[in-house]
């Protein structure tokens, strides 16, 4: 068995290297195709023998975000991750993981074990890594074509987490009803995080909003208040199902529009506060969930803050990049209501609370808007009018649309009466990179929101330009 197991990494350590050499990506998935036809249970070989064990992350939104800053955590305490950082979210991708970071006997170089793991594959994860910890972001609204409706992933994680251990820790994200719901059955209870300052949500329910009625008798859920999509605390007037006390929560948030926030944490440890270079609600979210699973991981509170301040934002996902005389600010979109939090985010003013949305925003933005219809992405674009371009009126000076469905996204815009004539089509993302750079005023920043496969052909256009290296290197 142990010549089976060093057969089979040799083998994916070097199709992962000759992918690299031959130009055809990172080599990030191509061991995981490989390495299971030699040895099968390599993954769980592998991930069983990490001295702390291992942690898998998953949701719709944020979990590449939230695991590289989990593991910008551990380093900080001295501690390193066996993980999957470029954001191979596929049991291929976690494979190639074990390949790169252990060697050829199967002992990993690293102290835990660190999965960000898509929605849909946390069932066939789960049957192979033994984790100490599971932690969920969120489910939201996301490729249709792929997912299906978030109760159907919901389901799938109720009954895949039939298998986990007794004693592996669940962390919840309190705010999300479908996914607080998940922890109610498990024999040791959860740990719950959410955001406990009002002065940043909003008292009207969210336009893109998917659970509203509850999980367990169907009735609407009533909220005091929303911060976007369905988050919020919400509770249902029937059955009494409600939003859980988070034991780690957010009790003072600062936004300071697409330069940070500021956050004051509340703890079981004691509370602390830390300034954040991820700006958004959505990043509030993701360095809650990493506290959580710093606490769960046994990590001090000085570490925890000294940690999330020096976090900066993982590739394409609120990444700054100089080109000449401009900034870039490239930012990842794939569903309805993350793709609304991205614009409020980039259009508001660095002020807190309900006043920094898009109708207080400084206007003469610059946006290139980049949609594809990969299977990656999504084939169905249709979610794009369930996103709030309208607050694009009269606060951008050009926008450029780029991709596969440029004109698409140009009809949409149209509909949210953004002017014709601030509307460019580009599809080619080199081209449209040029012109929205071109319209751009030196010393401003242009705003690049793509979906997956249109941020890897952006980055691959700035890297061959010298301004980024490789997704893989990052």
């Amino acid at each position: 068995m142990g010549a089976r197991l060093t057969a089979a990494l040799l083998t994916g350590r070097v199709a992962a290297e000759v992918s690299r050499r031959l130009g055809r990506g990172g080599g990030t998935v191509i061991a995981g195709h490989l390495v299971p036809r030699i040895d099968p249970a390599a993954l769980t070989k592998v991930t069983g023998r990490l001295p702390l064990g291992s942690v898998i992350v998953s949701g719709t939104n944020g979990k590449t975000t939230t695991t590289r800053l989990i593991s910008h955590l551990l380093g900080q305490a001295g501690l390193r991750a066996l993980h999957n950082r470029a954001g191979a979210n596929l049991v291929t991708g976690l494979v190639t993981a074990i390949v790169k970071q252990a060697d050829l006997r199967g002992r990993p170089r690293a102290d835990v074990g660190l999965f960000e793991v898509d929605e849909a594959t946390v069932p066939a994860a789960l049957l192979q890594i033994r984790p100490r910890a599971v932690l969920l972001t969120n489910l939201f609204r996301d490729q249709l074509d792929r997912y299906g409706e978030v109760h159907f992933v919901a389901g799938l994680w109720q009954q895949a987490f039939k298998t986990l251990p007794s004693d592996a820790a669940l962390i919840l994200n309190a705010d999300d009803p479908l996914v607080a719901d998940l922890g109610r059955e498990r024999p040791q209870p959860p740990l719950y995080y959410g955001i406990g300052d009002p002065s940043v949500g909003i008292s009207e329910p969210p336009h893109a909003s998917d659970a509203r009625l509850c999980g367990r008798c169907g009735t609407e859920y009533s909220y005091q208040i929303w911060f976007y999509g369905h988050l919020g605390h919400w509770a249902c007037p029937a059955c009494g199902l409600a939003r859980p006390r988070p034991q780690v929560e957010a009790i003072g948030v600062t936004l300071r529009g697409d330069r940070g926030t500021d956050v004051r944490f509340r703890t079981p440890g004691g509370d602390f506060a830390a300034r954040l270079a991820l700006p958004g609600l959505y990043n509030v979210y993701n360095a809650l969930a990493a506290t959580a699973c710093g606490l769960q991981l046994g990590l001090p509170l000085d570490t925890l803050r000294q940690g999330l301040e020096s976090f900066t934002a993982a590739f394409g996902r609120l990444e700054r990049i100089t080109v000449g005389d401009r900034a870039l600010f490239l930012a990842l979109v794939k569903n309805p209501v993350g793709f609304t939090e991205v614009l409020r985010t980039v259009l508001a003013e660095q002020t807190t609370g309900p006043q920094a949305r898009p109708e207080t925003a400084t206007p003469g933005r610059t946006l290139l808007i980049a949609i594809n219809d990969h299977f990656a992405d999504g084939t169905d674009v249709s979610w794009l009018w369930d996103v709030d371009f309208e607050g694009l009126q009269g606060r951008v000076a050009t926008v450029v649309c780029a991709g596969t469905r440029a004109e698409d996204m140009a009809v949409r815009l149209k509909y949210a009466l953004v002017p014709p004539q601030q509307i460019v089509i580009e599809p080619d993302p080199s081209r449209a990179l040029d012109r929205a750079l071109a319209v751009t005023p030196l010393g401003e920043t242009l705003y690049v929101l793509p979906t997956y496969t249109a941020m890897l052909e952006v980055r691959e256009v700035l890297q061959r330009a010298g301004h980024v290296r490789g997704f893989w290197q990052d």
